[in-house]
């Protein structure tokens, strides 16, 4: 009877064990999965990257139009300088709406809209954004992945024993989601 007990309190240890150890890989592959995902949004960057051409090819054609200007580029100079991902996030949002005001600005100015080099720069730029929804909609699936599972009963106390910390959504600011009015 004594040897029956033994085997299953063995039993029952090497059972908690492989459960601890599949919890923590299961974390550790989501934590990496959401780093991933963090570090693939390079398209960020060409968007940025885009954006003195863009510029340039506006001041000739609305050289009066100096505040959404440097809106634009004090936008891009914050992403940038960013230093942590939550000051990239909020950069990003400011990039979007800058560059909103900015088209917007464009059709006040018929030759520019006719402009093959801001055609192009538009639509590079329109392409970016659609990539951008998209790696921030993956990003944010996987955060909610890892999220949940640092949540869930009973990964939550693995993920306390070995101190996993949540991520943050790659959001935008509800007054970035406005459109902006621009008056002529």
């Amino acid at each position: 009877m004594g040897n029956l007990v033994i085997i299953i309190i063995i039993g029952i240890l090497i059972l908690l064990f492989i459960f601890v150890i599949s919890t923590y890989n299961s974390l550790v592959v989501l934590k990496n999965k959401v780093k991933d995902s963090w570090a693939n949004r390079c398209v960020i960057k060409r968007r940025a990257d885009l954006i003195p051409n863009l510029v340039e090819t506006v001041k000739g054609y609305a050289a009066h139009e100096k505040e959404t200007l440097e809106a634009v580029i004090q936008a891009r100079n914050s992403f940038t300088n960013a230093s942590t991902k939550e000051d990239e996030i909020k950069a990003n949002g400011e990039i979007t709406n800058a560059l909103t005001r900015l088209f917007a600005l464009s059709e006040a100015y018929p030759d520019l809209k006719a402009n093959e080099n801001f055609i192009s720069l538009q639509n590079d730029l329109k392409d970016s954004e659609d990539k951008i929804s998209v790696s921030r909609q993956y990003y944010n699936d996987t955060v909610l992945q890892y999220k949940n599972k640092l949540e869930m009963f009973p990964s939550n106390i693995i993920a306390g024993i070995f101190n996993f910390k949540p991520e943050s959504f790659f959001e935008i600011a509800e007054n970035e989601r406005e459109v902006p009015k621009v008056q002529f």
